[in-house]
């Protein structure tokens, strides 16, 4: 190995820039994050995860998601322990699989029940926010004020002093990639703090940083924009102006008031662990729905009293005030990514439209991290469509210590994460270089109402070609589906997937060693490929409806390489 290799293998995991996005190098090379996230309380004990750490490995995961708390890491102030956590990253690096660190610091789920007891009680030195309830009475709430001058420094140092310890126990081994900046911030029950130092503030002008931020970037996140349209032009007009003079009266202002002082909280809490070890870190962001239109309710049993929180809430402080939402992202920008404290801002996605909302948080080719998402079998088949389209770095489903393995829900991860993990060079090496050659996609289960998308289409245009992707021909129920297509060059494409059929497709059934090489396993043909119209890749139990001949084959491999097929022909051929 040459020194600049080593050297490369040796530098702690980052992010590098590719042609539209960024993706994670660790050890020098680059890295498909295959990740579940545990339950809040998993990572809390070396021994429950022992008995974690093994299935894992089972279910194709390379990453586990797990929350390191404040309380456990500094029960006195002043005096830090690890040695559980050390315990948890030794167990993890034994088992081959590596860890994102979850900072619950200050803020978790916009409450500050993981601050140690020595800020929880002293409510005089760590003073907390106040909101009005529905009778217009003040309460204090279970928030520490992201005013608090003496709660941002003490957590600051605290996360200084995770950084550190973790860059001296890993920093030759890279066990841990990355490290969330505390978890979903932001205020709920109303639309902004109400405490003295908060009014005060709220009075003051909108500070000069976020006005000359805002006024250099040649466009806004669209949601910002279609809420404020022509906002940049009038903002010679609003220098030293309060946030109502500047975004109108009301909870609009205040939103945006929250967003700024959480955004630079969690940016100076970021800075100073980055200061210490710098591996990417990131932000989440619990999600609103004030547009019904952008939801995804497959699969949800609403009529039964189902949580619709976890869509993330139409009104402001039932989803949190100042949180890195869509229309209040470039604040978060301003004060995070764009000063360096933070790489990005990532999406907890349970309820909202896959499609719409993974598009919204490319914004400016930032990373796609999906650090939350359900579970479920309709979660699996979303994440296809996440690292084939957008590029993601890892999608992260929630729970996934207590998956449901009796229902097949482990059998689906598992098949999901081994075939990207085996495929994962190639798809590492499109996201990178040729991002436009590469889709995923999905197909739900059928539904009498035909809510789902039953047909995905992709322009190729180096060969000027239009793929065309079905469910599966069965002569029966259809099955869902899920799919990479991969564009290899002249008219050879990789299928990588299951319950689909492209149209003008033929070529072999492909087996893949862990390592991603291919050989064939079976050429297809005849009723395989429905006579030469297409290629067909159905699930491992297509259902015949009955049907006397077994005409549709089932699964094995789930990969296929496959040419153009095609009966035009030139005109002066007639």
């Amino acid at each position: 190995m040459s020194s600049t290799s080593t050297s490369a293998a040796k530098s702690p995991p980052h992010l590098q820039r590719t042609k539209t996005s960024s993706q994670l190098i660790v050890k020098g090379k680059h890295f498909l994050m295959l990740a579940g996230e545990l339950h809040n309380s998993s990572l809390s004990s070396a021994k429950y995860m022992s008995t974690i750490y093994p299935t894992m490995r089972h279910m194709s995961l390379n990453t586990l998601l797990g929350a390191l708390t404040w309380e456990l890491i500094e029960p006195v102030e002043g005096t830090f322990t690890f040695a559980e956590l050390d315990a948890c990253i030794h167990g993890a690096r034994e088992q081959g699989l590596h860890l994102v660190l979850l900072w619950f610091g200050s803020f978790k789920n916009a409450l500050s029940t993981y601050v140690p007891g020595w800020v929880k009680t002293d409510v005089n030195r760590f003073p907390h926010a106040h909101v009005k309830d529905d009778m217009g009475r003040l309460k204090t709430t279970e928030l520490v004020s992201p005013f608090c001058e003496e709660a941002v420094a003490a957590d600051a140092r605290a996360f200084a002093a995770l950084m550190t310890h973790v860059k001296e126990i890993d920093g030759e081994h890279s066990t841990v990639l990355m490290v969330q900046v505390e978890n979903e911030p932001g205020l709920l029950g109303d639309s902004r703090d109400r405490s003295r130092i908060a009014d005060k503030k709220f009075a003051e002008p909108v500070p000069t940083d976020l006005m000359e931020y805002m006024e250099s970037q040649r466009t806004l996140h669209p949601m910002f924009e279609k809420r404020w349209p022509d906002f940049q032009q009038s903002l010679k007009l609003c220098k030293n102006r309060s946030w109502e003079d500047v975004f109108g009266p009301g909870i609009a202002a205040e939103e945006l008031f929250m967003a700024d002082v959480f955004a630079r909280y969690v940016g100076r809490v970021a800075a100073a662990g980055r200061k210490e070890y710098d591996i990417p870190l990131y932000a989440n962001c619990w999600l609103n729905t004030d547009d019904p239109s952008v939801l995804d309710l497959t699969g949800i049993p609403l009529g039964e009293g189902a949580p619709t929180v976890a869509g993330g809430g139409a009104k402001l402080g039932v989803y949190p005030s100042g949180g890195s939402v869509l229309h209040v992202l470039d604040i978060w920008n301003c004060h995070t990514v764009d000063k360096g404290a933070l790489d990005f801002v990532a999406l907890d996605l349970y309820l909202h439209d896959y499609e719409w909302i993974n598009q919204q948080y490319r914004y400016r080719d930032r990373p796609l991290f999906i650090p939350e998402q359900k579970a479920d079998d309709a979660g699996m088949r979303r994440t296809w469509l996440a690292y084939g389209t957008y590029g993601c770095i890892g999608c992260s489903p929630f729970g996934i210590d207590t998956v449901n393995m009796d229902e097949g829900e482990m059998n689906g991860w598992r098949r999901t994460y081994g075939l990207l993990g085996k495929m994962s060079s190639r798809i590492l090496q499109a996201q990178a270089e040729r991002p436009e050659d590469m889709f995923g996609f999905f197909f739900d289960e059928v539904d009498i109402k035909k809510t789902g998308k039953e047909q995905w289409r992709r322009t190729f245009k180096d060969i000027d070609m239009e793929v065309t992707v079905e469910r599966s021909f069965v002569f029966g129920r259809p099955a869902p589906g899920y799919e990479i297509v991969l564009h290899e060059g002249d008219s050879k494409f990789l299928l990588t997937g299951a319950g689909f059929q492209t149209t003008h497709f033929v070529g072999d059934e492909k087996e893949v060693d862990e390592v991603g090489n291919l050989s064939t396993l079976r050429t297809m043909n005849g009723d395989e490929t429905r006579s030469g119209a297409c290629m067909t890749m159905p699930t491992e139990q297509p259902d015949y409806g009955g049907f006397p001949i077994r005409v549709t084959i089932p699964a094995r491999t789930y990969v296929a390489e496959v040419v153009v097929y095609s009966l035009e022909e030139k005109e002066e051929h007639f």
